[in-house]
C-alpha cells in the first residue's frame, strides 16, 4: 500500500521594515555653552536612534546660532530635502520651539511631511504629528511658543534701548581700525594707521575710487576680507566711531520673525554717545572730511537729474555681470561697466562704448531708418557687451544678433589737420638732431 505524503509550505513571516529615523537639534546662540549643548544633543540622538531595535539611523541634522523663527536654516532645510526624497520615516526633536517658533512655518512643514507619511515626534510635549489629535495640540503649543518668542524679543529690545540711553555700545562685532572683544574696544595700531591715511588723503582731494584702488593694490582688506570701493571709503569717512563717539540705533529689526535689518530713518530714536572709546582721528580732521562729504552729497543731488537715456539698465558687462553706466567727458557721452568705474581696470578690463555707436548699432539691428526708443524697449530685452568690441542684442522672441563696434581711440579722433601738425613737429625735431 502506497502512502501519499503531501508537502505543506508554511509562509515565511515577513521581517518588519526598519524605520528610517533622523533627528533635528538647534541652538540659537554661538556661545561656547550653547555649542556644548548642541554637541550633547547630537550625541544623545545618535545613540538613541542607533540603539533602538528596528530603527535605521539616518543622521542628526543641526543648526547653530539660528533662531527658530527663520526658514533659512541650512540643517533644517537639508532635513526637509531628505524627507522629500523619501529617505526618512520619522523625525525626533526636543520640542516644538526647537523645530520652529513660527506657527505658520511649523504647520506648513508638518502638513507637508504628513502627506509623505512622515511622523515628527516632539519629546518634550510627547506629541506625534501623525496621530489624530497631534496637529491640534501642536497648533496650540506652537502659538504659545511664538508668543513666547515675541515676549523674549520685546524684552531684549527693551534691554538694548536702555543700554543705548545709557550710552553703551551694543552688538558691535567688528570695525576696521579696532579690535573688539565683547564690550572692550581697543585700537588696532596697524589698521588705525590706514584709517588716518584714508582721512588725510580724502582731505587732500584724492578721489575715493583712487584711494580704494590703492588699498586693494596693497592687499589691504576690510575687516571680513572684502575689497574696498568708493562706497566703503565713504562709509569709513562718515563713521563717527573713529572720533571716539557712537551714534546708536542706526538700524533695527523689522520684527521678531523675519529679523530683517532696516535703516533707522527716524522710525525710532537715535542716541549719540561721546567718548565711548579711544579715537583714531582728531576732531579737526574729522570735521574737514564731513565738509567734503557734505559738498559731494550736494553735488550728487545737483547732478542727480540725469537725462533719461534709452539704454539705461539694458547693457550688461560680459566680464563681471555688472550693468553699464552713462558717463560724460568733454561733452561726449559713453557707456562704461560699473565695476570698472568704481574699482578700476584690475577688477574689470571692459571697454568704454561710445554712445553714438550704441545708437548706430541698435538702429541697424532693429532695421530702422532712424532710432526709435519705444521699438528698442519693446523688442530688445538686454544688450551684452563683450571685451572684443562686440555687442550682442537679445530679442524678446529669443533671437540674438551680434555686432562689432569701433573703439574710440586717440588715433581715430585725430583730424587731418591734427595729423599734419604732428608730422611737422616730428620733422622739426629730426632737423634739430
Amino acid at each position: 500500500m502506497n502512502r501519499i505524503v503531501e508537502k505543506v509550505n508554511f509562509p515565511i513571516p515577513k521581517q518588519p521594515k526598519a524605520k528610517r529615523v533622523a533627528a533635528y537639534a538647534r541652538v540659537s546662540s554661538g556661545k561656547d555653552e550653547m555649542l556644548h549643548s548642541l554637541s550633547a544633543q547630537i550625541s544623545y540622538y545618535s545613540e538613541l536612534i542607533q540603539g533602538h531595535p528596528g530603527w535605521l539611523y539616518c543622521g542628526v541634522f543641526s543648526d547653530e546660532a539660528y533662531t527658530g523663527t527663520k526658514d533659512n536654516r541650512t540643517g533644517f532645510q537639508s532635513l526637509i530635502s531628505e524627507c522629500r526624497k523619501g529617505n526618512i520615516d520619522l523625525i525626533i526633536t526636543k520640542s516644538i520651539s526647537r523645530f520652529a517658533r513660527n506657527t505658520v512655518t511649523l504647520l506648513e512643514t508638518v502638513r507637508e511631511l504628513k502627506l509623505f507619511g512622515i511622523d515628527v515626534f516632539f519629546e518634550e510635549q510627547n506629541i506625534h504629528t501623525i496621530s489624530a489629535d497631534g496637529e491640534l495640540m501642536m497648533t496650540i503649543l506652537a502659538s504659545y511658543a511664538q508668543a513666547e518668542s515675541l515676549s523674549a524679543s520685546e524684552n531684549q529690545k527693551w534691554r538694548i534701548r536702555k543700554a543705548f540711553e545709557n550710552g553703551e555700545i551694543v552688538n558691535l562685532r567688528f570695525l576696521f581700525g579696532y579690535r573688539i572683544n565683547g564690550a572692550k574696544i581697543e585700537i588696532d595700531p596697524a589698521q588705525a594707521d590706514i584709517v588716518r591715511e584714508v582721512f588725510e588723503r580724502a582731505v587732500n582731494g584724492e578721489s575715493f575710487t583712487a584711494i580704494a584702488k590703492d588699498l586693494n593694490n596693497r592687499s589691504i582688506t576690510r575687516c571680513l576680507g572684502g575689497k574696498w570701493n568708493s562706497q566703503r571709503i565713504r562709509d569709513l569717512l562718515s563713521n563717527e566711531k573713529y572720533l571716539g563717539n557712537a551714534l546708536l540705533q542706526k538700524k533695527y529689526r523689522n520684527n521678531h520673525l523675519e529679523k530683517k535689518l532696516i535703516h533707522n530713518d527716524g522710525q525710532l530714536p537715535k542716541y549719540y554717545a561721546e567718548g565711548t572709546h579711544d579715537a583714531i582721528v582728531d576732531e579737526e580732521l574729522f570735521a574737514k572730511t564731513q565738509d567734503i562729504l557734505c559738498y559731494l552729497a550736494k553735488r550728487r543731488e545737483t547732478l542727480k537729474k540725469p537725462t533719461l537715456c534709452a539704454f539705461s539698465g539694458m547693457i550688461v558687462c560680459d566680464n563681471c555681470g555688472a550693468k553699464y553706466k552713462r558717463t560724460t567727458s568733454k561733452g561726449k557721452h559713453a557707456w562704461q561697466c560699473k565695476t570698472f568705474l568704481t574699482q578700476g581696470k584690475a577688477f574689470c578690463p571692459s571697454r568704454q562704448i561710445p554712445e553714438e555707436e550704441l545708437y548706430r548699432l541698435a538702429t541697424e539691428v532693429l532695421k530702422l531708418d532712424e532710432f526709435d526708443e519705444d521699438i528698442l524697449h519693446s523688442k530688445i530685452k538686454n544688450i551684452r557687451a563683450k571685451n572684443n568690441c562686440t555687442l550682442t542684442f537679445y530679442f524678446a522672441d529669443g533671437k540674438e544678433v551680434s555686432k562689432n563696434w569701433v573703439p574710440r581711440t586717440r588715433k581715430n579722433s585725430w583730424t587731418a589737420e591734427m595729423r599734419e601738425c604732428a608730422r611737422q613737429r616730428v620733422l622739426n625735431q629730426r632737423g634739430k638732431l
